[in-house]
């Protein structure tokens, strides 16, 4: 019997956040002016170690029935020596969906690790095909040609087919969208475009600057006559689509104009050890002080599975209630990974 929340939702997919840094400085996550150096950032002590996320991962596939394990940051791939911890989790029996998101330019030199390592899928951030659009958006790096060089080593590595996301801004990106859909099409994989989320506080997140799906389905359409699909699984968070003539695929996830909330069975575990139940939190469960105590696995199973029964978290929906965004104070998504 699935372990359920006060609302239902069993926990199927945990993303593990395996360091704070980063390499681009995006508007949307970790603003230029507000991180000009690796100042701000944990020290390597202050995050889990490779034992440290294997331990909990296993209790939380043994015991919460987590099957999706998602690796994030920051960028994770600045996190020294990933692919070894790559193939441990891997070995996890349970574990069906062994994937991580990268800003991608890291990636041509660690591809073919990460695919030997036993990494089964990839999911790679790219908001811009133009060059300056993407400097501007990565924070006035120009980084584009070596993001699409992890690209190409992802294909040859096999980690296809790739999923390409998309966080789609008024008055900064908006003709990416129709830019990404034709340069994809007609390959296996899949563009999401996402809608601007107030994650965390360091954006200056406005409603204004949100295209909502439906204005991003349509520009689209107005090319490419899309048709819907059903969902994947149960939860999937993208809409999906198919191209009419059979070109592929793409997604849409819209979590400001219609909220999944309700189907949401993500957890997230950030780089230092909080346990967060929802991308919209506060602050988390400090399990990291409970694994260098020495508390025993029975013991971290029982908190573990306390906290996802009282799990009562729908910031998305409440935040769509409301005539303003919440003021409260949330972590930042280069803390969670997203």
């Amino acid at each position: 019997m699935s372990l359920l929340d006060q609302l239902g939702r069993p926990l199927r997919n945990l993303r593990v956040s395996v360091t704070d840094r980063c390499n681009f400085r995006c508007g949307y996550c970790m603003p230029l002016s507000t991180f000009p150096d690796e100042s701000k950032f944990m020290a390597p002590s202050s995050l889990l170690s490779f034992d440290e996320i294997e331990r909990l991962i296993r209790l939380f596939v043994d015991r919460l029935g987590a099957r999706k394990i998602r690796i994030t940051g920051g960028e994770p791939l600045v996190r020294p020596q990933l692919p070894r911890l790559i193939e441990r989790l891997a070995r996890i029996p349970g574990v069906d969906d062994l994937t991580l998101t990268t800003n991608g330019y890291l990636l041509a030199d660690q591809a073919r690790a990460l695919a030997d390592a036993g990494l089964t899928r990839l999911t790679i951030s790219l908001d811009s095909l133009d060059a300056d659009e993407f400097a501007r958006m990565s924070g006035n790096t120009r980084k584009l040609e070596r993001v699409l060089a992890g690209l190409d080593a992802a294909v040859a590595a096999g980690l296809t087919p790739l999923k390409l996301n998309c966080v789609v801004i008024r008055g900064q990106n908006e003709a990416a969208v129709v830019a990404l859909a034709r340069h994809f099409r007609n390959t296996p994989h899949v563009v999401r475009f996402i809608e601007y989320m107030d994650v965390g506080t360091q954006n200056a997140w406005n409603p204004r600057e949100v295209v909502p799906a439906t204005e991003i389905l349509r520009n689209i359409a107005a090319h490419f006559p899309l048709v819907p699909l059903e969902p994947s699984y149960p939860g999937e968070v993208a809409r999906r689509y198919r191209y009419a003539d059979g070109a592929g695929e793409l997604g849409i996830i819209s979590s400001i104009s219609d909220p999944f909330c309700g189907t949401c069975h993500r957890a997230r575990l950030s780089a230092d050890g909080r346990l967060l139940t929802c991308l919209f939190a506060a602050d988390g469960l400090d399990l990291r002080a409970h694994l260098r105590a020495g508390a025993r696995d029975d013991e971290l199973a029982r908190i573990l599975e306390g906290t996802w029964r009282a799990r009562r978290d729908r910031y998305s929906e409440e935040r769509s209630s409301r005539a303003q965004p919440s003021g409260r104070r949330r972590l930042e998504m280069y803390q969670i990974g997203g």
